[in-house]
């Protein structure tokens, strides 16, 4: 790690390191963007865990510039008061507090902003849609100003690094892109024009910070759509643009048609646009970030010796485990709760609000949720050594409980065994072996091969029984059900190598999805039927549409809005929407039709009475993240 934690400077800047955490949403702030306790802590926190420096999330410089309810904000100097909340403990945690500032452009909603929303062109946003309003030059002018007028905030907060947005299909973005710029005035045509916005941002921000303030630029170097800036052409740009007074820049990659490049799914390579960041680098004169998929510090490190990049950016990894940097430093490569690239984040930002994750439950959460010793250490049973029961055990015993956990298997992990068999999910192993360790570091007695029984509770009197038991597989009352080809989906998710058959799997939710790409991979030809209009539902949304492009070049064939009828030695008759009865021969039909609660120890004990609780899909089947959130939560109030 020596050069990872090499120090570097920029301008008036010392960072201790080369890990930089940039700016992710979370939307933490109240609705109307003013900075709230919970977002303070969360960047406490970040700043603790030894970054140089952390980028705050973006702040819309103009009301219509906001891309959702709860984004921070700096259009008015109200805000600077909260925003200087931030500053100051990101300083007195040692890190360098810098914020990014941006307007959404087409890329938000009338239902957001109460108003048409502002691009270079009328040209909607792809994702979105909804009719746009194409800037006038004058209304070109005021946003510039209003650039301006922000990063006079910035310093006044205490800010001591502004970066300007460029990218990520927001609006200078749009200006840059021939995707998203179809203006035939000075502010479009040719690159000149394209990056005419750009340019005047930057010489009002400098005019209003003067030449000695350090300025970030993001863009994205590559938007892999069609007609949109390819990495030389973005190369032709940041000459352009660094001349005006760009001090640094962070190479992202993607547009609001191709997210799945901003917020890189579990499918990526790590570290996916690092040769990107090389190009960039060898091109221009000023430091350069890499960011995209860099969970371990050991691929930061190489990004750093292989001079891809000066600094790296490390989001997800620092949401997922803010220590990283400092556990890392100190060598303590087996306490990193590694970010998994499932997106939780990402998708609980638009579904709820407010950011989330898989594998630290604590995100979000982090004053409600600190570890406190126990006031009365108890004798504690957990039965289950899933996601949900390993939590609750080593939470537990860090606060000073003595806890036994007995799992019935060989193994511990649950149905994230499983869960990480296909090729694409192998980083779920991490979590398990996170988990595993600090079980191991706090003391809890683990014994596997151990089915529990109501008998076993009896004789060892425990003062408190948890139960996460996990789920059973749901079997649909089907004629034929019986017939050796039939088979449940953790048979085929079983870490062996399946034989080569033509597979119908029943049920296209995820886990028949997850299914479908694995036997796909090992060159099964493979049918899903599923019932609904549609395949995947539950699957996050980037995710969802890179494993169907996969899926879809494998050959994997749907069958939607159609309900099994009966099983053969052959195969399965299904009817189709018209009510029209059709044959699908296999040699394998695979049941990923869901799972129930499997409650049989906990209804056996609940009346004899010990303390007993429910977690994970023992309570109700759900997702891994609803069990470490629920066995993290029972740790703590034991």
């Amino acid at each position: 790690m020596q050069r990872l934690f090499s120090p570097f400077r920029l301008k008036g800047l010392h960072f201790k390191n080369r890990i930089v955490m940039p700016p992710l949403a979370s939307f933490l702030l109240d609705r109307d963007g003013t900075v709230t306790d919970k977002a303070v802590e969360h960047y406490r926190m970040r700043a603790a865990g030894g970054p140089a420096m952390i980028i705050m999330e973006a702040c819309a410089v103009s009301r219509e510039g906001i891309v959702s309810f709860h984004q921070a904000r700096i259009d008015e100097d109200r805000f600077v008061e909260g925003l200087s909340k931030i500053v100051r403990v990101v300083k007195a945690e040692g890190a360098i507090p810098a914020v990014q500032i941006h307007h959404g452009g087409r890329q938000t909603s009338v239902k957001v902003i109460g108003r048409r929303p502002l691009a270079p062109s009328p040209l909607p946003c792809p994702a979105i849609r909804g009719e746009v309003e194409a800037l006038t030059v004058s209304g070109i002018r005021e946003l510039v100003q209003k650039f301006g007028d922000a990063a006079v905030r910035v310093r006044e907060a205490g800010f001591e690094l502004l970066e300007l947005h460029g990218a990520h299909g927001y609006l200078i973005n749009q200006f840059l892109s021939p995707y998203s710029n179809i203006r035939q005035d000075a502010y479009g045509g040719d690159l000149e024009g394209r990056t005419r916005f750009a340019r005047e941002v930057l010489q009002e921000v400098r005019r209003r910070l003067g030449p000695d303030f350090p300025v970030s630029f993001k863009i994205s170097a590559q938007e892999f759509v069609s007609n949109g800036l390819t990495l030389e052409e973005s190369i032709a740009a940041l000459k352009i643009l660094i001349p005006e007074g760009i001090d640094m820049v962070q190479v992202s990659a993607g547009n609001d048609a191709t997210p799945e490049w901003i917020c890189q799914p579990m499918f990526m390579k790590k570290a996916c646009l690092a040769d990107s960041a090389r190009a960039v680098k060898k091109a221009v004169n000023i430091p350069v970030m890499s960011v995209g998929r860099i969970n371990d510090p050991f691929i930061a490190e190489r990004i750093i010796a292989e001079e891809k990049a000066d600094l790296v950016c490390i989001g997800r990894g620092l949401l997922a485990d803010p220590e990283m940097p400092k556990k890392a430093e100190e060598g303590r490569f087996d306490d990193i709760r590694t970010c998994i690239a499932c997106n939780t984040c990402m998708e609980s930002i638009f579904k709820k609000g407010r950011v989330e994750c898989l594998v630290n439950p604590t995100l979000g959460r982090e004053q409600e949720m600190a570890i406190l010793p126990a006031r009365n250490p108890r004798k504690i049973m957990v039965v289950g050594g899933g996601p949900g029961g390993m939590d609750a055990s080593w939470v537990a015993a860090q606060r000073g409980h003595r806890v036994d956990l007995y799992e019935k298997g060989p193994a511990l992990g649950g149905q994230l065994i499983p869960g990480s068999a296909t090729t694409y999910k192998k980083e779920m192993l991490s979590l398990i072996r996170f988990q595993s360790k600090q079980m191991r570091r706090y003391g809890v007695r683990v014994h596997l091969n151990r089915e529990i029984q109501p008998e076993d509770v009896l004789s060892e009197k425990p003062d408190v029984v948890i139960v996460a038991t996990g789920s059973l597989p749901a079997v649909p009352r089907l004629e034929g059900i019986e017939h050796e080809i039939v088979c449940p989906f953790s048979s085929v998710l079983d870490g062996k190598r399946p034989l080569p058959r033509e597979t119908v799997v029943i049920g296209g939710g995820p886990t028949g999805c997850e299914v479908a790409f694995h036997l796909s991979e090992q060159g099964c030809p493979v049918t899903v039927v599923e019932m609904l209009p549609k395949a995947g539902k539950g699957l996050e949304a980037i995710n969802k549409k890179v494993l169907f492009a996969k899926l879809a070049a494998k050959g994997v064939r749907f069958l939607t809005g159609c309900r099994p009828l009966r099983i053969t030695a052959q195969g399965v008759w299904i009817k189709e929407a018209a009510d029209k009865e059709r044959f699908l021969p296999a040699g394998r039909v695979v049941l990923a039709t869901g799972i129930r609660p499997n409650t049989a120890l906990y209804d056996r004990i609940k009346d004899m009475g010990f303390e007993v609780y429910r977690i994970g899909d023992c309570l109700e089947p759900r997702t891994a993240k609803d069990a470490i959130l629920e066995g993290a939560r029972l740790g703590r109030i034991l």
